[in-house]
């Protein structure tokens, strides 16, 4: 898609706007403009206290265009937000007219939309009143401006001041038994690199006792801790007990502790029994549908006889929360399938239910393959249908976020029973506090406590991206070098 910008709106934001309306599109330098070439031509004007913005989009024989004008005391005086808002207003409309779609969330872009929310409710407004202004400033629609306030408010229940001054912990197993036709993520599954796993868990392990060491040193208790993937339960049972005895010897006491295990097809008792053995609070069992023929589709090894084994054993070990996740918009499913999936699982009464939406992953079998549907009337609907059904079998939505090229462009909302929110899940999207991350493609993120503006400071530290690289730089005695990186950065970061 051809981008042309005249006037100072930053490039990025408009090709944001874009993909809105058309998921999975890309922005090649010098694209050849053809009849049937995407093109969007953007025009920004500020003007005697106001700001004014026309977007034209043509292509493929279609046209359109619409124009937006606000003055800049609409927007508490920001010029910054008000070229901001009255360009994705414009685009906004002129996208409705050329693909028919009204997108729900209006134009809030960003990956965290229940941000606005709570930005607003820390100037003083009530749930209500965050609901209307996020109709009217952001055009978003009804149902999603009432689901971006409950979930602000649920967050501002759970973020306390003690939480901001805690930390938690991520450790990555980015292997999977299989990989699914929609996924992007870096995990592994071929038997070659499967056989990385023994050395990997070795480093892996070394890797959490510094940090450990480091955490203890810089005086923070562990709030919480994840194991995520890939699938950490690819790992069989001794490398498990294995990796959960050497997070059982730092000394943390989380008050949640999570083991993403995912897959059916990996789970067993002798896991499950050992994870709870290690203090496993929370468990995830995520068949992403109960449709045969789906999950066949997506190139899932299971059925949905297997999630049901799957879910009895994780129901029978002990462990106080489970997770099941769910996907709307895949490739192949309906509204009716979603809904008999969704009330399914209701029926198992888990204490947590995350529904996802498809996502076109730039890498993924469906992006290359184009087997998707970028509008997909059908996530819309199931979409739809999760945020009424859910609450009203009383799950309450607690976390919420937004990914690229998704479908529809919806979101990914996790709910819960009241009580069982999944901490992790808010501490890590919402940047409450520091999170240490141990593992290939892992990332640590320091976060400092609030100014008084409610500000905070970022840094990030990237791991390797891939177990060999991960693992090569352990032979090649560089380890100790990025736990040294790592410890200094943090001391200065906190002022140690």
């Amino acid at each position: 898609m051809i981008i042309e910008i005249h006037g100072n709106i930053k490039p990025y934001y408009v090709q944001t706007l874009a993909m809105i309306f058309f998921p999975g599109v890309r922005f090649p330098e010098n694209e050849p403009e053809t009849e049937s070439t995407l093109k969007a031509v953007v025009t920004v004007a500020e003007n005697g206290g106001g700001v004014s913005s026309n977007v034209k989009i043509s292509g493929n024989g279609k046209d359109s265009s619409a124009n937006a004008s606000h003055p800049v005391s609409d927007f508490d005086g920001d010029l910054e937000l008000a070229v901001k808002a009255v360009c994705g207003e414009a685009f906004i409309r002129a996208g409705e007219q050329y693909t028919g779609i009204t997108p729900p969330w209006g134009i809030l872009t960003g990956v965290r939309p229940a941000k606005v929310a709570t930005d607003l409710i820390d100037r003083g407004f009530v749930p209500a009143d965050v609901s209307k202004k996020l109709q009217t400033e952001y055009l978003v629609s009804p149902s999603k401006a009432d689901m971006a306030a409950r979930v602000a408010a649920a967050e501002k229940r759970i973020i306390t001041d003690d939480a901001r001054k805690e930390c938690s912990v991520y450790i990555g197993i980015p292997f999977c038994p299989s990989r699914c036709a929609y996924c992007s993520f870096v995990s592994y599954t071929s038997p070659k690199l499967l056989a990385l796993i023994p050395d990997y868990l070795e480093v892996l392990k070394e890797d959490i006792c510094r940090l450990a060491d480091l955490i203890s040193r810089l005086g923070m208790a562990v709030k919480t801790v994840y194991i995520g993937g890939g699938t950490p339960t690819v790992l069989d049972e001794r490398q498990l007990e294995s990796l959960l005895e050497c997070v059982s010897g730092t000394g943390w006491r989380p008050e949640e502790f999570t083991l993403e295990a995912g897959r059916p097809d990996t789970i067993t008792i002798a896991k499950l029994s050992t994870a709870f053995e290690h203090g496993i609070t929370r468990v995830s069992v995520n068949p992403q549908s109960l449709n045969d023929d789906v999950l066949k589709a997506i190139g899932r090894r299971h059925d949905s006889k297997m999630f049901y084994e799957a879910y009895s054993i994780a129901e029978k070990s002990g462990i106080r929360d489970i997770n099941v996740d769910l996907i709307a918009g895949l490739p192949g499913d309906t509204e009716d399938s979603f809904r008999s999936t969704l009330d399914s699982v209701i029926a198992l009464r888990p204490t947590n239910i995350t529904v996802h939406t498809f996502s076109v992953k730039k890498s993924s079998e469906f992006r290359q393959e184009g087997r998707y549907d970028a509008g997909s009337a059908t996530a819309s609907a199931s979409v739809e249908y999760s945020q009424e059904t859910l609450p009203s079998r009383g799950y309450l939505p607690y976390y919420m976020y937004r990914q690229k090229n998704t479908v529809g462009n919806l979101e990914n909302v996790g709910y819960a029973l009241p009580g069982h929110e999944g901490l992790y899940n808010i501490y890590m999207m919402e940047e409450v506090h520091s999170i240490f991350a141990a593992g290939a493609s892992s990332v640590t993120k320091l976060v400092s406590l609030p100014d008084e503006e409610g500000n905070v400071r970022i840094e990030r530290l990237f791991q390797p991206k891939y177990p060999y690289e991960y693992l090569d730089e352990w032979r090649e005695g560089e380890k100790q070098k990025r736990t040294d990186s790592l410890r200094k950065t943090a001391f200065e970061f906190f002022g140690g």
